[in-house]
């Protein structure tokens, strides 16, 4: 039988390193939800937003740097590579090579993924596309 520990693993590089968005959805409680700085996803919402990161970034890779464990939460440090080469948040591929480090905070309820909470800096990706500059005074 697999750690949480494996599961978590399995699942993100899975979704979002390879696109298989079953085998994030295996992990997920019925009424999961994804809560971030721009509101909150049910899980038709991610898997969306997975495709479309893939879409946008076929060569999409994703390194799991970090993991805490304490009882029913755990928190995962990530990073994400790839390269810009489809249309992504209305910007039209620009070749780039991008990385996007964050952090997930999750919450289990009967080993199923319940809750998680997505924090990272939406400017780094777009500093990276070249559409916002990460300079003073921004």
């Amino acid at each position: 039988m697999s750690t949480r520990r494996e599961t978590i693993l399995h699942a993100w590089n899975r979704a979002w390193g390879d696109g298989d968005v079953a085998a994030f959805e295996q992990l997920l409680s019925p009424g999961y939800v994804r809560r971030s700085k721009s509101g909150s996803e049910d899980s038709a919402s991610v898997r969306k937003t997975i495709e479309a990161t893939h879409a946008a970034f076929p060569d999409l890779s994703t390194e799991i740097l970090h993991i805490i464990e304490d009882g029913e939460t755990a928190a995962i440090h990530w990073q994400s590579r790839g390269t810009h080469q489809g249309e992504f948040m209305e910007v039209p591929a620009t070749g780039r090579a991008v990385t996007v480090t964050g952090a997930s905070f999750l919450r289990f309820d009967d080993g199923k993924l319940a809750e998680e909470w997505v924090v990272y800096d939406p400017r780094e990706l777009l500093s990276a596309l070249g559409i916002w500059h990460l300079g003073a005074g921004n």
